[in-house]
């Protein structure tokens, strides 16, 4: 069965679109932690992140990096937070959040932000990527 974010790939389902190879996507996850929270994803739907090949796992981190590296230069921040949990949909995906303090890192505080400003970020982000 096709995961949502198997869905937003295939353009089923809206994103805010950073950026995308021939095997991976990024995009704004829409319940973000801060503001630029971005997902990297593999386009072929695995479930763990261990579950990869050792190439797929080095090219997804190569991916995300990469993504990274554009938020940094597109929203005001100290670091980028990397997570990979993987519980909440079946598909591997990299948290890449922009961080200044550790509250923003862990999950429980959430940030509410309009479309038009989640299409903002995107395309700075995505003008830098």
């Amino acid at each position: 069965m096709n995961s949502i974010f198997s869905k937003i790939i295939s353009g089923q389902l809206p994103s805010f679109k950073i950026a995308e190879d021939d095997k991976h996507f990024a995009f704004l996850d829409i319940n973000p932690n801060s503001i630029g929270h971005t997902l990297c994803v593999t386009k072929k739907q695995v479930d763990k992140l261990l579950d990869l090949k050792e190439e797929e796992f080095l090219n997804l981190m190569i991916f995300s990096r990469k993504v990274a590296k554009a938020i940094e230069k597109s929203v005001p921040c100290d670091r980028i937070s990397l997570s990979v949990i993987g519980l909440e949909v079946p598909h591997v995906h990299v948290h890449l959040i922009p961080i200044k303090n550790m509250d923003e890192a862990t999950f429980k505080v959430k940030i509410k932000v309009s479309d038009k400003k989640m299409q903002e970020i995107a395309d700075r982000i995505k003008s830098n990527f």
